[in-house]
């Protein structure tokens, strides 16, 4: 396959992942186990030889959803609900659920009550990240999770099995960042929306099949020059559990813009970090788990020797950006939370940046259009002053 096919395969996965659980499903006859974002260990489904997959939101309208959650849940929340009471959901065979903010934990009891005949698993992860015991408590709950994963498979996850699975994930996540590296330096002109596709599809796609093409992706970048490139260099930030629509993605980037990097949970937060290939597979997933929030910090975590804005100033000084938008779905609470102190820092910083919430219901594109027109020519009367 050529560059052009493998984002295409990979977008055609993103626009219906239950469609390819549904088709994977039917051609091996296994398993798929559903998860909610953020911090479910995908290597554990693997090596209990099912297909991990985490669930997305969906771009249908809510219906019957809206009878089940509270209109102030989020968007992810709400549409998960929906899709469990209108019967999407029948492809899967089990369900994972954290607990990393109230609403989740809501459409978690919400789904149980309309799937009878679906197992849901649910595990709690300590979300102090830097006390003594962290290490300890995390390694249990992983192990609990796996305790789980094998009375539901009827079978142990042998150790052996879960290693492979860990160096599987581990080339994966690689081989994005390799893209992300090249898409920086200008050698791998990926667009935003072709960059959710390559992410939002390893979130969905059997981890072998998925390598496969991202290798050959990034074969096809090696020997490109860099491009030259005189729109204004962006960051994009927030959204910690949907994907961004890829609408308002192409409306930013027509902007004037070129988009260089993301703390985005389909985009870098997803694949930032790996999970320790030797020693005790759980104990690897733990310090996995540790580590993911040290990389990139969630404002889901506490952990007081790291801050989500500081990464943020780091993150654009690496990659040259200049400005940032960032991304708020509509009621997240952790990402309301924090925001002020992002604010905060960005204007004490003199870094430019833009707020743009966004609604699964549908966004008024043309006025966000006028917004973030405006941000850029700030921007760019900025620097040339």
């Amino acid at each position: 396959m050529n560059r052009t096919e493998i984002i295409g395969r990979f977008a055609e996965v993103a626009k219906d992942p239950l469609g390819y659980a549904e088709e994977w499903k039917a051609r091996t006859g296994k398993k798929v186990i559903g998860s909610f974002p953020m911090n479910f260990p995908g290597e554990l489904a693997h090596a209990a030889d099912t297909l991990p997959m985490i669930l997305q939101e969906s771009d249908e309208a809510i219906t019957v959803g809206h009878g089940v959650l509270f209109p102030f849940y989020c968007g992810y929340t709400r549409s998960m609900v929906d899709q469990a009471a209108t019967g999407k959901f029948e492809v899967l065979d089990a369900i994972m659920f954290g607990d990393h903010c109230v609403q989740l934990l809501g459409a978690a009891d919400a789904i149980r009550m309309k799937l009878e005949n679906t197992r849901v698993i649910f595990f709690q992860l300590i979300s102090s990240m830097c006390d003594p015991w962290t290490q300890g408590r995390s390694e249990e709950s992983f192990g609990k999770l796996r305790e789980e994963l094998e009375d539901f498979i009827g079978r142990p996850v042998e150790d052996a099995a879960l290693h492979d699975s860990i160096k599987l994930f581990n080339r994966n996540r690689t081989l994005i960042r390799q893209l992300y590296e090249m898409r920086k330096a200008g050698t791998a002109p990926l667009t935003s929306v072709e960059m959710q596709h390559v992410v939002k599809s390893s979130m969905v796609m059997d981890k072998v099949e998925h390598t496969a093409l991202t290798e050959a992706l990034v074969a096809s970048f090696e020997a490109a020059q860099p491009r030259n490139d005189r729109n204004l260099r962006l960051h994009l930030s927030g959204h910690f559990c949907q994907a961004p629509k890829p609408e308002l993605l192409a409306m930013i980037e027509e902007c004037g813009v070129t988009v260089v990097g993301d703390d985005l949970f389909h985009g870098f937060r997803y694949i930032s970090t790996d999970v320790p290939e030797t020693g005790d597979p759980v104990a690897g997933l733990a310090q996995w788990y540790l580590d993911r929030n040290t990389g990139v910090p969630c404002p889901t975590r506490v952990q007081n020797n790291v801050d989500w804005d500081a990464f943020l100033l780091d993150a654009m000084r690496d990659e040259r950006a200049d400005g940032m938008i960032v991304l708020m779905a509509k009621f997240c609470e952790p990402h309301m939370y924090y925001y002020p102190e992002v604010k905060e820092a960005f204007e004490k910083a003199g870094v430019p940046h833009l707020l743009i919430e966004t609604e699964h219901e549908g966004m008024a594109l043309e006025s966000l259009k006028t917004r973030v027109e405006t941000f850029v020519e700030i921007v760019k009367r900025r620097e040339a002053a």
